[in-house]
């Protein structure tokens, strides 16, 4: 896994890394797929008003889910972390330092490359060393640990609904690829685009393929993946909660919301784009102010740092 702490510009467009990202992502994404299998079957109905979604037998679309706050409750990094955390990967003066790059970045909102780059050197020192299967086990234990009982019934619905249709469904995430495909794999998906961490004989060499899986970088992998596949974007669907994910919901014929931020849900009343929010009336008044949008507003680093410091449940 590539760490707790990337961050990544919050506007800009795609970049030769932004496009090798997405490739990377598109690629793991393919070959992961095929080794998922669909579990459970629950269609989910479509709202009064609305008309029949997903198409029933139309091959050439799929689905593309956000991950964090959009089938998860929380930030998967920082239920990942919580993980790594538990199991001595790395101690506490290092998870503060996460949580203060991690805050400094999310307050400030400055694009700092030198900062930047000392965040994701962090993180990703915390897994040079390791062993690919090490962490894929690692992650199988924590999805039970921590991040089972947090996916959103109602997202997880409207997922169901594309594969009943008969249409491939892809998470699309920040997180590193092989705690997103554990996580497709778990929820019945058909495969996961993630964040890629270059492995050299199955070993992690501390190194990212492009960059973080974030903002443009989804939509280049979206789009990679959709001419991979054959797959007309203007019938395929996608669903986040962050206005970061606007390239890749911009991409498809169907965009929705889901539990939207404060600028995503002003973006997609404009634009007159579907919207659903799962999260309490409270919970949704509160988006779009960090200190109190939840573990997953300030993302792993943050949320890690305040969890561990609570009494353990």
């Amino acid at each position: 896994m590539a760490g707790l702490g990337w961050l990544t510009p919050r506007r800009r467009s795609a970049t030769a890394r932004s496009v090798l990202a997405g490739e990377a992502a598109a690629e793991a994404a393919r070959k992961t797929s095929q080794q998922l299998e669909a579990e459970e079957r629950a269609a989910a109905p479509a709202e009064e008003g609305e008309s029949p979604f997903p198409v029933e037998g139309d091959e050439r679309a799929a689905a593309f889910f956000d991950l964090d706050n959009t089938v998860m409750q929380g930030a998967a990094l920082f239920h990942f972390g919580r993980g790594l955390y538990k199991r001595k990967f790395f101690q506490r003066s290092e998870l503060a330092r996460f949580a203060w790059q991690q805050t400094w970045f999310r307050l400030a909102g400055v694009e700092d490359p030198e900062h930047m780059q000392d965040v994701r050197e962090s993180a990703l020192s915390i897994v040079k060393g390791h062993r690919v299967s090490e962490l894929m086990s690692i992650g199988e234990e924590i999805y039970d640990e921590y991040m089972a009982d947090r996916i959103w019934p109602g997202t997880r619905a409207l997922a169901q609904a594309h594969l009943d249709a008969g249409q491939k469904v892809w998470l699309v995430t920040a997180a590193p690829v092989e705690t997103a495909t554990i996580i497709a794999r778990r929820l019945g998906l058909t495969g996961a685009l993630g964040t890629v961490a270059e492995s050299v004989d199955g070993v992690y060499t501390g190194r990212l393929v492009g960059e973080p899986l974030h903002g443009p970088a989804k939509a280049e992998a979206v789009r990679a993946l959709a001419a991979a596949e054959g797959l007309d974007l203007a019938r395929c669907a996608a669903y986040s909660d962050s206005h970061n994910d606007i390239p890749m919901l911009s991409l498809v014929g169907h965009p929705y919301a889901i539990n939207p931020d404060t600028k995503l849900r002003k973006h997609a009343r404009e634009r007159e784009w579907r919207l659903r929010d799962y999260r309490t009336g409270r919970k949704a008044a509160k988006v779009g102010i960090p200190a109190a949008a939840g573990v997953g507003a300030l993302a792993g680093g943050t949320a890690a740092a305040v969890a561990i410091h609570r009494r353990r449940r």
